[in-house]
């Protein structure tokens, strides 16, 4: 089979977010990895592997340098947001297919690409660069409150907050700041438009400059004042798909992406499309393994055809549903009870996984103090012919589930 190299971050939530890519790449491909650390539960997908950190340029090289040559490699990739340039870069040192490295860092810097979205008159929203508060203050001032802060080249929502007033204004910048200090491409935040409306992400596969919009994905938010997602849904019969795929494609090209999977979030505001931003890889939260099971197109052998220069195969073999909850405690602390009803799951074959990720005695801290790194025990997953049932489903999962913390004692009462 063709050699396919994938950069991978040395997450301890990559097996449970990612490994499902990594697996159906393998299907089709022989895998070598360029990874931080040594490869765990990775190896049974992979012929071969190269310990390398990507945020060093020159270890990296080296690294893909090694197993070229050992391996005839066909295409590189990645699903890393944060990996997204260097793995450009590494492609276009070993000479295969590739987006530029200029369109990846205009993909990861979300000013500037708010300004190649505004050159080429893709719907999106009004955003000013804020370096100090005092900046800050005046571009909310000017774009006119409510604004959201956030981070210019960071993800997963991380330093993410609406701010209502002037009055909230400082204690938000310091939290959106805080999450922009580390950054790589960019420490900057963004005061930005709020956009007022129901938040969607639109699943496109991009092949010679064609993009293709899959499927779109529904998402659901956490308490104000902060965009935690925690749910989405994706039926393969969304009459949205239509309505926002050409905004989305148009987004694309406006970066300049002409390959590979992208995930493209968007607001509906008064019923149109506005660009929230393009994130040059598969969505996260198993977004991708939701396409697959309600539309029966995969996504991660998708981006690794379009990585080699191959045409993939978009074809639809289902014509389904599938939700997935994300699964956050009520109040950071000390989880105490964590498991799902057996008898259950045993007798519903449509709650299709269930995850956990924290274990008895671990600590979750909600924001603004933590993350959804710190945050998340876990998530489920479940199918339906629509994605009303599927988030039914859903519900009714969560009903048999029990996840209970020990909440922290604050600095007063210990």
């Amino acid at each position: 089979m063709p050699t396919i190299l994938v950069v991978a971050a040395a997450d301890p939530e990559a097996e449970a977010y990612r490994g499902y890519c990594l697996e159906a790449v393998a299907a089709r491909y022989d895998v070598v990895l360029i990874t931080p650390v040594a490869p765990t539960w990775e190896r049974k997908f992979i012929t071969d592997f190269e310990i390398a950190d990507p945020d060093d340029a020159q270890a990296l090289a080296a690294a893909g340098q090694a197993l070229a040559g050992r391996h005839e490699l066909a295409g590189v990739m990645t699903w890393t947001e944060w990996y997204l340039v260097q793995t450009a870069r590494l492609a276009r040192r070993l000479g295969l297919p590739t987006n530029s490295p200029e369109a990846m860092e205009a993909a990861r810097n979300k000013a500037t690409g708010r300004t190649l979205f505004a050159r080429h008159g893709v719907p999106s929203a009004a955003s000013m660069t804020a370096r100090s508060l005092p900046e800050a203050a005046l571009a909310a001032a000017t774009i006119g409150y409510p604004v959201v802060l956030k981070p210019a080249a960071r993800a997963g929502s991380i330093g993410v907050i609406r701010v209502n007033s002037a009055e909230e204004l400082p204690r938000a910048f310091e939290f959106a700041a805080a999450g922009a200090r580390v950054g790589i491409e960019s420490t900057k935040v963004l005061v930005e438009e709020y956009l007022d409306g129901p938040e969607v992400s639109v699943e496109c596969v991009t092949h010679r400059g064609h993009t293709t919009a899959v499927a779109v994905t529904r998402k659901t938010l956490g308490a104000p004042p902060f965009f935690e997602e925690i749910a989405h849904s994706v039926d393969a019969a969304d009459p949205l798909l239509d309505q926002v795929a050409p905004v989305a494609a148009a987004a694309i090209k406006a970066l300049g992406i002409t390959c590979g999977v992208q995930h493209v979030e968007l607001r509906l505001v008064d019923g149109r499309p506005r660009l929230i931003e393009v994130n040059a890889r598969i969505g996260g939260d198993m977004i991708g393994h939701l396409v697959q099971l309600a539309t029966g197109v995969d996504l991660a052998r998708a981006a690794a055809d379009t990585a080699r220069g191959q045409a993939p195969d978009l074809t639809r073999t289902r014509h389904s549903a599938a939700a997935i909850r994300l699964l956050y405690p009520s109040a950071s602390g000390t989880l105490t009870h964590c498991h799902l009803d057996a008898g259950f799951a045993a007798r519903t074959p449509w709650l299709e996984q269930v995850t956990f990720q924290r274990a008895v005695g671990d600590t979750v801290i909600l924001p603004p103090a933590g993350d959804m790194f710190s945050a998340r025990a876990g998530f489920l997953i479940t199918t339906a012919p629509t994605a009303d049932v599927a988030q039914a489903r859903a519900d009714e999962a969560l009903a048999h589930l029990t996840l209970a913390v020990a909440p922290q004692r604050s600095a007063s009462a210990a």
